[in-house]
């Protein structure tokens, strides 16, 4: 009886162990998998903010040759009316 007593706890020890093994090598599979996943999704929200970077300067530096032609419109503008003025006054 102690001799199939013994047996069955060898058994059971050995199977804990080779699933104790299997359950490692999941967990260590997993564990490279979710490195993988966090690794990509930071590449990803790197090109992300790197794409809205580019955009954001395209939309600043649009709005600024906006600006500035609107500027030179409406100095053109005003210098035209101090000339019409100036000649005005000369007549």
């Amino acid at each position: 009886m102690k001799k199939i007593a013994l047996s069955l706890a060898m058994v059971a020890a050995l199977g804990l162990t080779a699933c104790s093994e299997a359950t490692e090598e999941n967990a260590e599979a997993t564990a490279e998998s979710a490195g993988a996943d966090v690794e990509a999704t930071a590449e990803d929200v790197g090109m992300a903010t790197e794409a809205a970077v580019d955009e954001t300067g395209a939309a600043v530096e649009g709005a600024a040759a906006e600006a500035g032609a609107e500027v030179d419109a409406a100095t053109a503008e005003v210098g035209a009316e101090v000339e019409e003025a100036g000649q005005e006054m000369q007549q």
